[in-house]
């Protein structure tokens, strides 16, 4: 039986380090997941620039310091480039819209299989 706080079986963290990826597919993956995090930072530092350009007193600066240590915590704890976990960031980035799945296009259909269940398992993790 699953657990509703995880994904089917099939894409158990046993599996997922069972995944192989070719040449082709770590080639595929590392341009993938580095747009992504670019695109990420990117929205970062635009906001960030935005919250600066407001600054009007000491607590304005705070609000930016606390909101660039929370963006950076996610950030890190988001985006892991270990193989055996790859199919869950890119779940996550799928569902999240910083990748679609032509950006996977020539990876196996075993992870593409493994990605789209971790994208509707992150889908049913949303708020209503």
């Amino acid at each position: 039986m699953t657990s509703p706080s995880r994904p089917p079986v099939q894409n158990s963290s046993a599996n997922r380090r069972d995944l192989m990826w070719s040449k082709s597919e770590k080639a595929i993956a590392r341009k993938t997941f580095d747009a992504a995090l670019e695109g990420e930072l990117q929205e970062v530092i635009q906001e960030a620039k935005r919250m600066a350009s407001q600054i009007k007193q000491p607590s304005d600066l705070w609000d930016l310091e606390h909101y660039l240590t929370e963006r950076r915590r996610e950030i890190d704890r988001k985006y892991d480039y270990r193989y055996s976990q790859l199919d869950l960031v890119f779940g996550r980035l799928l569902r999240e819209r910083w990748i679609d799945e032509e950006d996977l296009r020539g990876l196996g259909e075993d992870k593409l299989e493994a990605i789209r269940s971790y994208a509707q398992f992150f889908a049913g993790k949303d708020p209503a």
